[in-house]
């Protein structure tokens, strides 16, 4: 029985080239087919040349993620819940400067800053308001006043229609007169027949003196002002009727009490919270006080009382007005303003209208 055999593998004739029998001699060059010459460097185009840059890749871990987050959150502004607040008003009243202002406002609570220091500590007079005080008018009336606290000034004065320097600076003055005392401004008709007389306190500096305004009068002229009631006539006007006839005029006539009673019911009311009447026939009166200003951070050293002084004095030239026989009025003082007229006009300082024809 015969077997069939099965080849299970075969050979294959090499693919390599048969190793010669004897090396290749150099003097002859290989065949051109045989042989891949690489191209020369230099032959290249720069751009070939240069080898491009592949952008770099970051693997951002986990942690990184989250880090970059967080700052990313921390930046975000912080959110307020707004809400009403009924209990705290929104208008508040400052103890130092009297101003009332919106609270939250930036206008109102700018204006309140700024005002606030000024009815303190004054304004400031520097040496650009003095190069313009000699060609703006200027005139010095008082230099070197001491006061009791041991300070320095000195009193000037000039016309309200200057310009430059002076007059910004006076136009923020009477600003914050107009705030202080919750008055209307004055108008160009008063301006016209007014003077401004101005207390300026040395403050010492480095090398140089600084001068602030501490004190304002603003004088008037007029035509006509009303005398200031005495106590006991205002008393008899605001107590009953009934009272006036009461057991202690019993010697008098009724037909003079009754004359009496109908001659104080005439008294014309200007401040009642601080009593003060005027008798409503007006009198010759050539000087008014429109305005009078002193800081609070320099009151009761008798800067007031200096420059009604100093007015009183000037404001007609050569003839110096005597405030004790009604020759200076005051235009509805407040309770501060109605001190200084009892102590320096010595019970004859008179109530005028601001706005008045001469």
């Amino acid at each position: 029985m015969s077997s069939t055999l099965k080849r299970t593998y075969s050979t294959r004739a090499s693919t390599k080239p048969a190793l010669p029998s004897s090396p290749p001699s150099e003097l002859t060059s290989p065949p051109s087919s045989s042989l891949k010459r690489k191209r020369p460097f230099t032959d290249r185009p720069p751009e070939a040349n240069t080898p491009t840059k592949k952008p770099r890749r970051t693997l951002i871990s986990g942690k990184a993620k989250s880090g970059a987050t967080d700052k990313a959150k921390s930046k975000q502004p912080k959110l307020t819940q707004l809400h009403f607040s009924l209990d705290t008003p929104t208008l508040r009243t400052c103890p130092l400067c009297d101003l009332s202002y919106t609270r939250g406002a930036p206008d109102d609570e700018a204006l309140h800053k700024a005002h606030c220091a000024r009815v303190q500590r004054g304004l400031e007079w520097g040496r650009e308001e003095e190069r313009e005080a000699a060609r703006a008018g200027v005139e010095e009336l008082e230099s070197n006043i001491k006061l009791s606290n041991g300070s320095r000034g000195r009193i000037i004065c000039f016309r309200p229609d200057v310009g430059g320097k002076i007059g910004a600076k006076l136009a923020i003055l009477l600003e914050t007169i107009r705030l202080a005392l919750s008055s209307p401004p004055l108008s160009p008709a008063v301006l016209q027949r007014c003077k401004i007389y101005l207390f300026l306190m040395s403050k010492p500096g480095v090398g140089i003196v600084r001068e602030k305004i501490v004190g304002c009068v603003v004088a008037q002229r007029i035509s006509k002002a009303m005398a200031i009631a005495q106590p006991a006539e205002v008393s008899a006007q605001t107590r009953p009727d009934s009272a006036a006839l009461s057991s202690e005029d019993a010697s008098s006539s009724p037909a003079d009490a009754l004359q009496s009673t109908a001659a104080t019911t005439t008294l014309l009311p200007v401040d009642s919270s601080t009593n003060l009447y005027v008798h409503p026939t007006p009198l010759p009166t050539p000087l008014g006080i429109p305005r009078l200003f002193v800081s609070s951070a320099h009151r009761r050293l008798g800067i007031a009382s200096r420059l009604l002084s100093a007015a009183a004095a000037t404001f007609i030239l050569g003839c110096p007005l005597n405030p004790a026989r009604g020759e200076v009025a005051f235009t509805q003082p407040t309770g501060a303003g109605k001190a200084v007229l009892e102590a320096w006009g010595r019970g004859g300082v008179r109530i005028y209208e601001e706005e008045q024809d001469l």
